[in-house]
């Protein structure tokens, strides 16, 4: 796969990777294809980060594993969620959007006449 553009946090990792098996099951190249395909190609998720956490959300139980043979006729290791997992995919998203929400805003351009902050608060400010 191709060189890490983003570092990712491991759990941001892993709601990606549960957020794209929602959609149905999938091969680990599958999935990294996926993501960088929603991400329009800025995060290019490397094996070396990709298995380790398919691994570990496969012991904490939130995905399961079974090899299949592809439409291409070759096997390959097939993931998808389990009730646990989807479970834990809506909850962590659910945690994630509000903080997504607050982050995106620094993005947008200010508008003339917007209300903005402009003071620093000290400890003394506060009680």
């Amino acid at each position: 796969m191709a060189i890490r553009e983003i570092d990712l946090l491991q759990g941001t990792l892993d709601l990606l990777i549960l957020q794209t098996l929602s959609r149905g099951p999938n091969h680990g190249y599958g999935i990294a294809q996926r993501i960088r395909q929603l991400s329009d190609d800025v995060l290019r998720i490397e094996e070396g980060s990709l298995y380790p956490a398919l691994y570990r959300l496969e012991q904490q139980r939130l995905i399961d594993s079974e090899w299949r043979v592809t439409e291409n006729n070759r096997k390959a290791k097939v993931y998808e969620l389990t009730r646990k997992g989807r479970t834990a995919g809506r909850a962590e998203l659910d945690g994630w959007q509000p903080t997504h929400r607050i982050t995106s805003l620094r993005d947008q351009p200010t508008r003339p006449n917007s209300f903005r902050f402009n003071h620093t608060y000290t400890a003394g400010d506060c009680c």
